[in-house]
């Protein structure tokens, strides 16, 4: 699974290290060297799990396709992107997951309680 790219639908075939990685970013992390260059290179589906080559130089809009499953695997990439807030149902419909910040009053019910400025006032008559 790639953490640069969502929703990346094939991995790539390195040409200098042999190995296979999801995007250029991926293989940059793990690798020293730096990505070759090719003007063929190899795909696997992440669909259906076949592998595939395709040409470079004669790159056409059929080519966007997996030639076993026709996967459209040329998309705009979603990078994932820093968000700070709460996943949860629409508080509208269920607003357990939301604190309430109101006070709960005192309520001295009691004859005896009496509120600290009440005893003032009362001890200056």
């Amino acid at each position: 699974m790639c953490k640069h790219i969502l929703n990346a639908q094939v991995s790539i075939r390195a040409p200098c290290c042999k190995q296979w990685y999801d995007c250029s970013e991926c293989h940059a992390e793990k690798q020293t060297h730096k990505l070759a260059k090719t003007m063929e290179m190899a795909f696997l589906c992440k669909k259906c799990k076949k592998a595939f080559r395709k040409d470079m130089e004669h790159y056409e809009d059929s080519d966007e396709f997996c030639p076993y499953c026709d996967n459209h695997y040329v998309i705009e990439a979603k990078i994932p992107q820093a968000v700070v807030g709460v996943e949860g149902e629409d508080a509208r419909i269920d607003a357990r997951m939301l604190k309430d910040e109101r006070v709960k009053p005192k309520n001295n019910h009691s004859v005896f309680a009496i509120d600290p400025d009440e005893e003032a006032a009362l001890l200056e008559l």
